[in-house]
């Protein structure tokens, strides 16, 4: 078995699509990033890698390659899992905690838990929120975080 941790903040950016665990959320405001910024994606990415003691998405999905520019958060977690596939491990859970002051998780949280349940095909998603109490970035609601840990399997259960 083995564990990995993983964590990712944006800032807030209007005019950009507020995209949570491959889920468009049609606000008015979303996050500034190379890439989608889609915080709970590249947070479980980096944990899936770090428990395969691969490194982080920075070294597959640099923010200096143009292939990635708006590229779909879900597209590069496809790839890591392909990775965690190729050695010899399966997804068996991964919990999850966005940290920010907005949006509201709760009216979206079983979207997000069934979008990312499909991309991953691992049926063990837990999301959790919290907020920062008003304290720090964060707190001022200038951006987003999310953490995951999973806990990887090798072979098939």
């Amino acid at each position: 078995m083995r564990i990995g941790q993983g964590i990712d903040f944006h800032v807030f950016a209007p005019g950009r699509n507020m995209i949570l665990g491959g889920v468009d959320l049609k606000l008015p405001y979303g996050l500034l990033g190379h890439s989608d910024a889609d915080v709970l994606l590249h947070a479980l990415s980096d944990a899936i890698l770090g428990a395969l003691g691969l490194g982080d998405i920075g070294l597959f999905f640099p923010d200096t390659d143009p292939a990635y520019k708006n590229a779909d958060s879900g597209l590069m977690l496809k790839q890591v899992l392909n990775m965690m596939e190729a050695n010899g491990f399966k997804l068996v859970n991964a919990d999850l905690t966005l940290i920010g002051q907005k949006p509201k998780v709760a009216p979206i949280r079983e979207l997000i838990i069934e979008n990312i349940k499909q991309l991953t095909g691992c049926q063990y998603i837990n999301l959790k929120a919290t907020t920062t109490e008003g304290m720090g970035a964060i707190g001022r609601e200038e951006g987003l975080a999310a953490t995951a840990v999973v806990l990887l399997i090798n072979g098939t259960l």
